[in-house]
């Protein structure tokens, strides 16, 4: 099971990749999100509280953290019986913008269990791929 959104953002790989990281503000920008408790570091804890399981914590952990390009957070139960793998992706454009993909893989024995409690994650990921690449395009000081 596989979930993807992406856009095209014209800002700089360093500006995207600052206001990805500042996962505390994200409630502010990204529509689905309540709440991110943790800071996105190499091996750290973060977990997910969004609108679409209202209370449910997600924990996953940071599996790789390449500045400014590549974010990944891996969760789900132990022995890989359910896996759930997002990789948050920055290329650099010759114009100095940015591509930016988001997405999600769900795998392991299992999945078939879960597939039906599993939330079409479609509209949350484009709302949040529209939340950063307008926080991204914003100035500082907060007019476009």
């Amino acid at each position: 099971m596989h979930f993807r959104a992406g856009s095209s953002i014209d800002a700089p790989p360093l500006r995207v990749w600052e206001v990805l990281t500042d996962t505390a503000h994200w409630p502010e920008w990204d529509p689905s999100c309540d709440r991110i408790e943790g800071e996105p570091r190499l091996g750290g804890k973060v977990k997910a509280y969004t609108k679409l399981a209202p209370g449910r914590a997600f924990p996953v952990t940071v599996t790789t953290l390449e500045a400014p390009r590549l974010m990944v957070w891996s969760g789900g139960m132990p022995f890989g019986l359910f896996k759930g793998v997002r990789t948050f992706s920055l290329t650099p454009r010759a114009d100095g913008g940015t591509d930016f993909a988001l997405t999600e893989t769900f795998s392991g024995p299992i999945l078939s269990a879960f597939r039906k409690q599993l939330p079409d994650m479609t509209e949350a990921f484009e709302g949040f791929v529209a939340g950063l690449k307008s926080r991204s395009e914003a100035r500082q000081d907060g007019s476009k």
